[in-house]
């Protein structure tokens, strides 16, 4: 027991400091229909630590953590600047692009550098295992930030992810950017330590099994932080105890976590269940 507290203590709280603000993100996210914004962020975010990478900085390093900041503001630019309706090229288009060029772009800037396939599968499951707590606290400090942000300004974030306002008016386009650039700030963060696939996973899962259940924000919080508690608890316990990778395994225990309520919700739709859900 002592041991599994020593090991896996930093872990676990590391994903309760990441689950907070991403399940809220995550549901604005799927409101404004790109669910792959997050996946191409964190994939832009992880090509700025290629660079810095390549320019012989240290991982966890301030100089790795702005280049990977300065590419992921930059997504956020793209993205603010190609949202608008009425278009003929939908967004989750653009989106795809950006992560394809960002991972091919990664790839090939690490084909020839020393450790660089170590390096790759680091930015795509993170090293959640060896977390420090230092890292924790940094992790915490830039979500409770942003989401303090949010709070401030969450009807003007709210409005915007229910396309309520006319987006070729540059004001507008400018707290778009914010949104993304808020976004990007705690996944440039995240990414460092849990990697491209489990921010992915924070970001998305718990909001969809939140939406599977309920209809108001408040009560879509509740569910999506209490999937995430569980999965977290779940996933660093059956990494310890089979000594297999945190991030992955987690990852993991989240597609298999949907997949039991996408199951469960089914059978409410059959009348089967607690009339709540009906």
């Amino acid at each position: 027991m002592n041991d599994f507290l020593l090991f896996m203590s930093a872990p676990f709280v590391a994903c309760l400091a990441l689950l907070g603000i991403h399940v809220y993100l995550g549901l604005q996210v799927l409101q404004r229909g790109v669910i792959f914004v997050d996946l191409a962020l964190a994939q832009v975010a992880a090509l700025g630590s290629v660079l810095a990478f390549l320019a012989e900085h240290e991982p966890g390093t301030p100089a790795m953590y702005l280049f990977s900041l300065g590419a992921t503001l930059v997504g956020a630019a793209i993205f603010s600047l190609t949202r608008m309706r009425g278009t003929e090229i939908p967004q989750e288009a653009i989106i795809g692009i950006v992560y394809a060029v960002a991972a091919a772009a990664g790839v090939l800037a690490l084909d020839r550098a020393p450790h660089g396939a170590e390096h790759f599968k680091t930015l795509l499951v993170g090293v959640l295992l060896w977390v420090s707590w230092a890292d924790v606290g940094r992790a915490a400090a830039i979500c409770a930030g942003v989401g303090l942000f949010h709070w401030i300004f969450r009807r003007r974030f709210l409005a915007l992810s229910r396309a309520e306002e006319n987006f070729e008016n540059g004001r507008v386009r400018l707290w778009d950017f914010l949104f993304y650039a808020s976004l990007g700030l705690v996944i440039t963060s995240a990414v460092q330590i849990a990697g491209v696939l489990l921010v992915f996973s924070f970001l998305i899962v718990p909001a969809v099994c939140a939406v599977l259940f309920a209809q108001g924000l408040r009560a879509r919080l509740l569910i999506g932080w209490s999937v995430g508690f569980a999965v977290s608890a779940i996933g660093c316990s059956v990494s310890y105890l089979g000594d297999q990778p945190t991030g992955a395994m987690v990852v993991c225990t989240f597609g298999v976590a949907l997949l039991l309520l996408y199951a469960l919700r089914i059978l409410f739709n059959f009348g089967i269940g607690p009339k709540a859900f009906k």
